[in-house]
């Protein structure tokens, strides 16, 4: 007789509950067919090896699950890094990491965009649009953005919205790519970015905005793009997206760090 406890039911919820974010995770990448081929290959893999006991097919899946957990990473590294990013990002998380952190290490740089950082940064926007020249600056959260710092060109310069405006000047060799600011000043210039294929982005957004996006959802960055076609001013944020922002959104959004 089949007798179900309360560590059975808490052992299906957290399964239920895996698989419910692997599913989001996966349809968000358009990884969700490959998701749907794993759950029936291992449906497959329990009717034949544990209920009619098929022993050369059972055995045969045997070996193809024990190599599973390797052919899954490899499937998916880059979801599977995304969803550990996303634990760790939760304020939880944080939280209880900084239960553990009595204080702040020393050399340690806290990422703060106040006022003397954003205002430049909103006038130069502000300027470009009204001009329609294309731009792409993305600000650093708490995870360090060093990998695509190393793709463009070292600035290490105070902000200032006539650098930003040189910069992203259709005739400069910078204008090109995304400009990184980080620790209170533009770090780099013509960086190359992940670009996000998600379907939802409207057609009429170009690259930038998919640059913009694929940075907000591989890491914590703020990034904010001035289209060249509209002169509109975007932002995105945590793999989301919010355009036709006016100055003061824009100062808003960027001050708070988020939207």
């Amino acid at each position: 007789m089949l007798t179900l406890g309360l560590k059975d039911i808490i052992d299906i919820f957290l399964v239920a509950v895996i698989l419910f974010y692997s599913y989001k995770v996966m349809k968000q990448s358009r990884s969700v067919n490959i998701f749907y081929g794993i759950l029936i290959f291992i449906s497959s893999w329990i009717i034949i090896s544990k209920i009619l006991e098929m022993k050369l097919l059972g055995n045969i899946l045997d070996q193809l699950v024990s190599m599973g957990g390797l052919a899954i990473i490899v499937l998916f590294q880059e979801e599977i890094r995304h969803f550990f990013y996303k634990i760790g990002a939760r304020e939880q998380a944080k939280r209880i990491i900084g239960f553990f952190k009595s204080e702040k290490r020393n050399g340690e740089e806290e990422f703060v965009h106040d006022r003397s950082t954003v205002f430049p940064i909103v006038m130069a926007c502000m300027s470009l649009s009204k001009h329609k020249v294309g731009a792409l600056i993305v600000l650093q959260g708490n995870l360090p953005l060093t990998d695509f710092v190393r793709t463009g060109e070292l600035v290490e310069a105070r902000i200032s919205q006539r650098l930003i405006e040189n910069i992203f000047f259709k005739n400069s060799p910078l204008h090109d790519g995304a400009m990184i600011v980080s620790g209170g000043k533009i770090t780099a210039a013509a960086c190359i970015l992940p670009i996000s294929h998600d379907l939802d982005i409207p057609k009429e957004f170009g690259l930038r905005h998919r640059a913009a996006k694929g940075i907000s959802k591989e890491t914590d960055a703020l990034a904010v793009v001035v289209s060249e076609e509209t002169g509109g001013i975007s932002v995105a944020y945590n793999d989301s997206l919010r355009a036709n922002l006016s100055a003061e959104d824009l100062e808003r959004i960027l001050m708070k760090g988020r939207f």
